[in-house]
C-alpha cells in the first residue's frame, strides 16, 4: 500500500483528504506545517505528498524546495493543493518540483483524477 503525507495547517482539510485517500488505498501520514512534514519525510519518505501552500512555520514552497534536496527527496510525487490559483504561483510550484496542482476546495473526483494523471493510482 502506498503512503501519502497530507500537509495542511487545517485539520478539516487533512481529515477530508485522509478519507478520500484511504478510500483510494493509501496509508496516510499527516503534518500541520512544512517543518513537521520535513521531519516526517526524513523518518520515512512517502510515495506521495498532498501539500498546502500557505502554512505557518514553513510554507509549502519552502518545504518542497528543501524536500527535493534531501536524500530520496526526488522520489515522492508532490501535488500542491491550495487556494493560490494565479499562473505565477503555479509556475513557481512546478519549478520547485511539484508534479501537479489541485485547487481548493477539492473532492474525491478531483483528487482521484490528479493522482491518476501522475501515475499514483
Amino acid at each position: 500500500m502506498k503512503t501519502c503525507l497530507v500537509v495542511d495547517d487545517s485539520s478539516v482539510i487533512r481529515k477530508v483528504a485522509r478519507r478520500i485517500l484511504e478510500d483510494l488505498s493509501f496509508t496516510i501520514a499527516e503534518a500541520a506545517d512544512g517543518e513537521e512534514a520535513l521531519r516526517s519525510c526524513k523518518e520515512r519518505m512517502p510515495e506521495a505528498i498532498l501539500l498546502d501552500w500557505n502554512m505557518p512555520v514553513m510554507d509549502g514552497l519552502e518545504f518542497l524546495q528543501r524536500l527535493r534536496k534531501e536524500p530520496g527527496g526526488d522520489k515522492p510525487i508532490v501535488v500542491f493543493c491550495t487556494t493560490e490559483n494565479d499562473v505565477a504561483h503555479i509556475a513557481r510550484a512546478m519549478r520547485a518540483g511539484a508534479n501537479e496542482y489541485i485547487m481548493k476546495p477539492f473532492d474525491r473526483e478531483i483528487v482521484e483524477s490528479k493522482f491518476q494523471e501522475v501515475g499514483l493510482i
